[in-house]
């Protein structure tokens, strides 16, 4: 017993020294977070009119209140959300408006698709919307390999549908909630240097 115990402290000592690196989280969830954030904030900022309409309609769109203010917000916080987490500039702050956008995504969005952001009917998630459309795939690719190259249509991945549900906004509000309470980590982000100005001076 006394030798397991001696070996557990030895691997919790070596797992202690990796501490050093613990900036190389905050630093992985944020560049991963960023080419998402400004593709989203860009497509919006493209077709700006678009977006707005989407915003206020509330017929084939979301039907929010304020469509051109809320649409701004929308593309102001994930654009300079993108620039922000790229710096390590203001992560806390800026995580806070893009988890707002992240959540009113995910209820005026993707909830009533369910789950799933790709529909899998092997998946403990899979919903009646999302049988339906693996039927609709089945008939799709049936239609495919009649008709069509279907081998090399599919030589780069098989086809599937995407069932928009809420699975990635939430796994990105996760990570930003990370990210509110970890902060943009060390040396890596200008948060810290600025910091470490600020206590020095």
């Amino acid at each position: 017993m006394g030798n397991i115990l001696k070996l557990g402290c030895w691997a919790q000592s070596i797992l202690d020294k990796t501490k050093s690196f613990d900036f190389l989280a905050p630093l992985a969830l944020r560049l991963y977070l960023v080419p998402i954030f400004w593709m989203a904030g860009t497509h919006k900022l493209e077709g700006f009119s678009s977006t707005v309409e989407w915003f206020g309609n509330p017929d084939w769109g979301l039907g929010l209140p304020f469509p051109t203010l809320m649409a701004s917000l929308a593309t102001g916080a994930e654009l300079f959300g993108a620039v922000f987490l790229l710096l390590g500039f203001a992560v806390r702050w800026i995580s806070i408006p893009l988890m707002i956008t992240m959540l009113v995504a995910i209820f005026t969005v993707h909830l009533p698709n369910g789950w799933q952001a790709i529909a899998d009917p092997m998946s403990a998630f899979a919903n009646e919307r999302v049988m339906g459309a693996i039927e609709r795939l089945d008939k799709a690719k049936e239609i495919l390999k009649e008709h069509g190259n279907y081998e090399w249509l599919t030589e780069n991945g098989n086809f599937v549908i995407s069932n928009n549900g809420i699975e990635w906004a939430v796994t990105y509000l996760i990570m930003l909630l990370a990210l509110f309470f970890i902060g943009s980590g060390k040396y890596v982000s200008l948060d810290y240097y600025i910091k470490e100005a600020l206590i020095k001076s």
